[in-house]
């Protein structure tokens, strides 16, 4: 959804030439995976980090325009909701210093959009969820200015024929009604992509649906919405529901939704994009004139237009991206699982502990997908969603098992080893990994420390007063970047 959207209404003639077009686009994709040589000699690793912003009293601050025109860093662009900005940080490659030069970056340029975001009378916050959203914040009117996002809510809630049902169960239980797609800006992720080969796709996407529990349940960082605890990274839940276009009689006919975590292992990245065109109609069916049958029959590189934004329509937890840099193709990994912060250490670590993990189980002669179900693998995701580092959840060989526990006694080792193979200094590796174990050993990571914070400060008012007074705190200890586990 990177892309800009300006046609505002859709007719049936738009909606069949735009099928004929993606579906074109498919098959001159299958055809690209047999006849085109794919960027991968030297493969780089990217990262997006959601923002959200607040004012002095820790509320939403609908000023993201404003801070962009005070920043005026390309880097940095609007989100879904007028309380977020994203950055896009330059790919890396990580065996040439990538995670400290990724860690520096992220800082300089956090620290430049903070002085912005205080020209404007805002904050900067990195939390999944902003814990001090009210249902004022769930309104139309806190979505960005940029028309695809209006476009985009317009279209969901026509496919969907009714409004919104957010209904999520955890310690307390929340049930609220929604007429947009706002409340899918409350949540606030850290995306990390992987670049490959098209041959070597399947088992870095395979790796990534099997761990996807395990970065869930030692990065969670958000309990609470709307006032209410609810998982411990409840985007999860909320990501779903925000953005589901099926009704009640669809989902009981087992129609897919377009959050999906998927069905089954793949074989081949044409796999993943065919079951977009074959299962989810299009949202935002807008045509480009590049003919990409005439483009690669005249030896040149299609950008794929239709299939690319069909794909950014439908939120796979870890999706598939084509792209084309400098009129060479490469295909990459996006991983989408985790929430923002708390703090750029700890987004570092997490992206350290994927970037090895995610390598060292691609790498493994028999891989761990091939003993063990897709359903496990989606289980384990929802469990650790919904209790962090206390799920239980299954491994091959060990059966079920703490997630806290599994990740300290058998993947920190192969996130290691992972590492290594990627170039990373050993120093560099080891003080992020020693983060993620410090996490596990201690219990506490960011989801875990706001609950016993507000847990413990429950007397200083109601919930939404302690909710505020805690943000408060948690920024501060952002901007410190001392690991979370630490925090007192």
């Amino acid at each position: 959804m990177g892309e800009e959207v300006d046609q505002q209404a859709f007719t049936r003639e738009d909606r069949t030439r735009y099928r004929a077009k993606v579906r074109a686009c498919l098959d001159v994709f299958e055809r690209m995976l047999v006849e085109s040589r794919f960027d991968a000699d030297a493969p780089a690793t990217g990262l997006e980090i959601e923002l959200n912003l607040v004012d002095d009293r820790e509320e939403p601050a609908l000023r993201n325009i404003e801070v962009l025109e005070a920043l005026g860093d390309p880097d940095f662009q609007t989100e879904l909701g007028q309380f977020n900005l994203e950055i896009n940080v330059a790919p890396k490659r990580l065996a040439e210093q990538g995670i400290s030069a990724f860690a520096e970056g992220v800082r300089n340029s956090l620290n430049a959009a903070e002085a912005a975001a205080e020209e404007a009378g805002a904050h900067l916050v990195m939390i999944g969820i902003l814990p001090t959203l009210t249902e004022e914040h769930l309104d139309r009117n806190v979505l960005s200015r940029n028309p695809r996002y209006q476009l985009l809510s317009d279209e969901i809630l026509a496919a969907r024929g009714e409004d919104i049902v957010l209904d999520i169960q955890g310690p307390e239980r929340l049930q609220v009604t929604a007429d947009s797609i706002a409340p899918e800006a409350a949540c606030t992720s850290t995306q990390l992509h992987v670049q490959v080969s098209p041959e070597e796709f399947p088992a870095y996407w395979n790796a990534s649906q099997a761990i996807s529990s395990l970065q869930l349940a030692v990065g969670a960082n958000s309990p609470y919405f709307m006032c209410s605890e609810l998982w411990r990274e409840t985007r999860i839940a909320l990501f779903e529901q925000a953005t589901d276009t099926r009704a009640e009689e669809l989902k009981a006919q087992g129609v897919r939704p377009r959050v999906w975590f998927g069905e089954r292992w793949i074989t081949s990245i044409f796999d993943l994009f065919e079951e977009n065109v074959r299962y989810f109609p299009a949202l935002l069916p807008v045509c480009s004139d590049q003919d990409p049958v005439a483009v690669l029959d005249d030896g040149g590189t299609p950008t794929l237009d239709e299939l690319r934004l069909h794909n950014g329509t439908i939120y796979r937890w870890n999706r598939p991206v084509y792209a084309v840099v400098d009129d060479v193709p490469h295909v990459r990994v996006e991983n989408r699982v985790l929430p923002a912060g708390p703090t750029v250490v700890d987004t570092m670590a997490n992206a350290a502990f994927y970037f090895g993990l995610v390598r060292a189980l691609a790498e493994q002669d028999r891989p761990v997908w091939s003993k063990m179900s897709f359903s496990a693998a989606e289980e384990n995701f929802h469990a650790a969603a919904q209790s962090g580092g206390d799920a239980q959840v299954y491994w091959p060989g060990v059966g079920q098992v703490p997630a806290a526990e599994l990740v300290v006694r058998r993947l920190l080792p192969l996130a290691a080893s992972g590492l290594e193979a990627w170039g990373v200094d050993g120093e560099d590796s080891g003080r992020l990994l020693d983060i993620i174990e410090q996490r596990c050993l201690t219990g506490v990571n960011g989801a875990s420390w706001f609950v016993s914070q507000v847990h413990a400060r429950s007397g200083e008012g109601d919930r939404h007063t302690v909710l505020r007074h805690v943000l408060r705190d948690y920024r501060e200890r952002m901007h410190d970047n001392e690991p979370v586990h630490t925090w007192d």
